[in-house]
């Protein structure tokens, strides 16, 4: 008994040992570096550095890409910010604040392009601002949008109202 619990011992040392030998000095290049060779005051981020500039003939390939007027500034499609809008803009036109409502319903097209409901009390906003060119754009544009839909038969109301529009409705679609 005493003679197999000391080869069990002997064995597992062995083991050990070969195990300790086998560990790498230095980690591979893709796992960061422990934090034992880290200085305090140095991100660890930066033991996986990745190389992030252009291919060698990028400016080649693409000649106008460091020109500013390529670019389009938009925000990311949010329907929960454009309805959080949509719902501060309803209050703002509650109280007469109509610059203001006008102002929430057009941030709630810019989160959610083409809806219908921000595009009708967009129209009712600039109607009550006296823009009607522009009320008369998006009324038309809610029925573009939702021809059968709840404020419909408001919008072409409106419309008959305000006359025709002089110039096309706008798209809101992402690019």
């Amino acid at each position: 008994m005493k003679q197999s619990c000391f080869l069990l011992s002997a064995v597992c040392v062995l083991l050990t040992v070969l195990a300790w030998a086998q560990k790498p000095e230095n980690p591979p290049a893709n796992q960061p570096a422990p934090h034992s060779t880290i200085a305090p005051d140095e991100s660890s981020s930066r033991a996986t550095l990745i190389d992030l500039s252009p291919p060698k003939d990028d400016s080649l390939s693409h000649p106008n890409s460091g020109v500013a007027d390529d670019v389009l500034e938009t925000h990311p499609w949010n329907p929960m910010k454009s309805m959080k809008a949509v719902e501060v803009g309803d209050y703002y036109f509650k109280e007469k604040n109509y610059k203001a409502a006008l102002s929430r319903y057009e941030e709630a097209l810019q989160w959610k392009p083409l809806d219908a409901i921000a595009t009708y009390k967009l129209a009712l906003a600039q109607e009550k601002l006296n823009r009607l060119e522009e009320a008369r754009t998006n009324y038309a544009e809610y029925l573009k949008i939702l021809p059968e839909g709840p404020y419909a038969e408001d919008c072409h109301k409106a419309l008959e109202r305000l006359g025709k529009p002089t110039t096309a409705p706008r798209t809101n679609q992402k690019p």
